[in-house]
């Protein structure tokens, strides 16, 4: 067969099947969604993209060696961490990494998870990457990443081929969160969560001695304008 021939006999099935769509209690794997009968597992979640930032200097004024230990002991760090707070890694991109969270705790769970990211770059990464690779200090690199957090229905389905396939979720949480690790600010602000992230979380993930860890902003996100809450706040792991 030729290869237009299987793309159009595989665009047949992908696109005129109808979706078998499941409601799920766990995050589903790889394993867990079939590729080929548009099968698809509906969460009520919670999604977290950490976005390591800086990447542009770090392949431009580094050698691939440096790059790949800052990129690899940052998403080591903040999925050890996610991990912790029982968020599901489902996605590595590049240097940025998904988290899911679902159950009673999942908003909570998700906020404490980023802001022990922020702490952790700086107080845990930061220095053991001076210490090995003293080439980031002296040219200025400070490994943090930028974290995007949204709540929501979404649908977790396969794509791809055959052997080279992997999970997709489908929805606006996934796609907000993503968009919200994107903000680059000036100053010390790395954590992003939407207005209906903040409205569900405990007094712990919302307060640090009393005082609102998280500041109300109108930002435009995706080309929507919302209310979303940022912190500079971190969290000693």
């Amino acid at each position: 067969m030729a290869l237009g021939d299987d793309i159009r006999s595989d665009l047949d099935k992908l696109v005129g099947t109808p979706w078998s769509v499941r409601n799920g209690t766990v995050v589903p794997d790889t394993d867990g969604v079939k590729l080929y009968s548009n099968d698809a597992v509906k969460l009520d979640a919670v999604y977290l993209y950490a976005d390591l930032l800086g990447s542009t200097k770090l392949a431009r004024d580094y050698t691939w060696q440096t790059a790949g230990k800052v990129i690899r002991a940052s998403l080591h760090t903040a999925s050890k961490i996610i991990k912790a707070f029982e968020g599901e890694i489902r996605s590595y991109d590049g240097d940025r990494v998904m988290g899911i969270f679902i159950g009673g705790s999942k908003n909570s769970n998700a906020a404490k998870a980023a802001l022990r990211i922020n702490y952790a770059l700086k107080d845990i990464v930061q220095p053991a990457l001076y210490a090995n690779l003293p080439t980031l200090q002296s040219g200025g690199y400070q490994p943090r990443m930028c974290a995007g957090i949204a709540s929501g229905e979404a649908v977790i389905a396969r794509a791809g081929v055959r052997g080279r396939s992997d999970l997709v979720s489908i929805g606006r949480a996934p796609n907000v969160a993503a968009k919200l690790s994107d903000i680059r600010e000036a100053g010390t602000y790395r954590t992003y969560i939407t207005a209906d992230v903040y409205k569900r979380l405990d007094e712990q993930a919302k307060l640090s001695k009393g005082v609102n860890m998280w500041e109300a902003r109108s930002a435009k996100v995706g080309g929507e304008q919302m209310t979303i809450y940022r912190s500079n706040y971190w969290w000693s792991c």
